[in-house]
């Protein structure tokens, strides 16, 4: 296959197996070796934060000389983005070649009446199976959806197992309660292991000391700063104890999504990895991660927010005004049909100075009339729906002066077109939409 192939492979395959397990990863990685088995692994589940802390973690270790490999989910602009080594993206050739091992395997596999892979399935064993082919000192992966059944989890002795915070998502798939989210997410956990978490609700808290009491693992909680120090549009410096710190990646809450990298990098070191002081301060000044309240223009300033939950929209309202003060925004919203787009709403409507409603290029969207309708519903502010992001975020930059804020967030699915649009100024971007029809339904 080529690298089009590849691709067309993988959007032909389901999404979603007939039944939940980790039974079809086992068999697809055993019939290709289990790569996965012959490498140093870092797991990174939680409901907000997993991909920043994931970036942050890399970052240092590959100031620290690591060869690092990162797979994170869904990407943003290019497919290429979910799989990394170095920070550098996966080859088209390299891609189209382990994809094709990878669907060979599967098809006999599936001949031999073992299984038949999902989407993400595949996609997991392409990128374990090109860490291992280069020669990776240690890999940092993001769980895709919960943790205890998810194709990552087929990896069986981690370095370490870290849980950002956990809040509701995904119900239908996880539970309907904190705690029983929870129960999925500390699945990541293994017998003996190390566990690195956030601060976490009290129900949440009880339940993964539980799982690492029967599993006997070590369990430590992360010291967070107290806030930051200070913040700007160039970046923002934190203290975790007595050292400072500077982050590039703004927002508020990433002050604390870079001091679970900073614990998990002194973690690393009792491991034996060999991580200065400087490698941990240039690595988190450093990292970079797209659409997580990332400033991508100024004069007007436009920002990009993947918030794609209510904890999520929460603390974007909570940024926007420790950036931008009483400041009202011009925001472009679209939002999933199974989220909470109720709750979502309600968090930054009444930042609102105007609204664009857009259609998220997923079977599992809103319309842009249907959230158009319920924004009128909750706010006076002038709303328009535009269905397709590139034109709303036309739209909004007519109206707005060089002094308003436009803000696009509620969903990976679709920030990463305005992005595109933004960065290259590139009207042909508007039909480029294939690569955001093939994500992974993971968010």
């Amino acid at each position: 296959m080529n690298y089009e192939d590849a691709r067309k492979y993988i959007d032909s395959i389901a999404r979603f197996g007939s039944k939940l397990g980790l039974d079809n990863i086992r068999n697809l990685m055993g019939y290709l070796g289990d790569p996965q088995e012959k490498m140093k692994m870092v797991h990174v589940a939680g409901t907000n934060g997993k991909g920043s802390t994931v970036a942050f973690l890399s970052s240092i270790l590959m100031k620290a000389g690591y060869r690092t490999g990162m797979y994170t989910s869904p990407f943003v602009e290019r497919f290429s983005e979910r799989i990394r080594v170095d920070g550098k993206e996966i080859g088209e050739e390299d891609f189209a070649r382990i994809a094709t091992v990878v669907r060979d395997a599967a098809a006999k596999m599936k001949e031999e009446g073992k299984g038949e892979p999902t989407e993400f399935e595949i996609i997991s064993a392409i990128a374990f199976l090109y860490f291992f082919e280069q020669k990776c000192d240690i890999c940092v992966l993001e769980v895709g959806l919960g943790g205890r059944l998810d194709a990552t989890n087929v990896i069986k002795d981690p370095l370490l197992c870290m849980i950002t915070p956990i809040s509701y998502d995904h119900t239908d798939i996880l539970g309907d309660t904190l705690e029983k989210i929870a129960f999925e997410k500390a699945g990541i956990i293994k017998e003996g292991s190390t566990v690195l978490i956030h601060p976490q609700e009290e129900g949440v808290t009880r339940v993964i000391k539980d799982v690492c009491r029967r599993k006997c693992a070590d369990l430590f909680v992360c010291d967070l700063p107290d806030g930051p120090a200070e913040a700007g549009l160039d970046g923002v410096d934190f203290l975790l104890g007595d050292v400072s710190y500077h982050i590039g990646l703004l927002g508020d809450y990433q002050i604390n999504n870079a001091a679970m990298a900073v614990q998990a990098a002194r973690i690393l070191q009792k491991k034996g990895f060999d991580i200065s002081e400087q490698d941990i301060g240039n690595g988190l000044s450093d990292a970079a991660w797209s659409a997580r309240f990332e400033l991508i223009k100024r004069d007007p300033c436009v920002l990009i927010d993947g918030s794609h939950n209510v904890k999520g929209m929460e603390r974007l309202a909570s940024s926007l005004r420790l950036y931008f003060g009483d400041a009202k925004i011009v925001f472009i919203i679209g939002i999933l049909k199974d989220k909470d787009h109720g709750r979502m709403l309600d968090a930054i409507l009444p930042l609102a100075k105007a609204v664009y409603t857009v259609t998220v290029p997923s079977d599992r969207t809103l319309t842009a009339e249907e959230l158009a309708l319920e924004v009128g519903q909750k706010t006076a502010v002038d709303c328009i729906a535009v269905p397709d992001p590139v034109s709303a975020y036309e739209m909004a930059l007519k109206k707005a002066g060089s002094t308003d804020i436009i803000c696009a967030c509620g969903s990976l699915y679709y920030v990463g077109l305005i992005r595109s649009a933004v960065l290259f100024d590139d009207q042909k971007l508007r039909n480029a939409v294939s690569d955001v029809d093939g994500h992974v339904k993971d968010l």
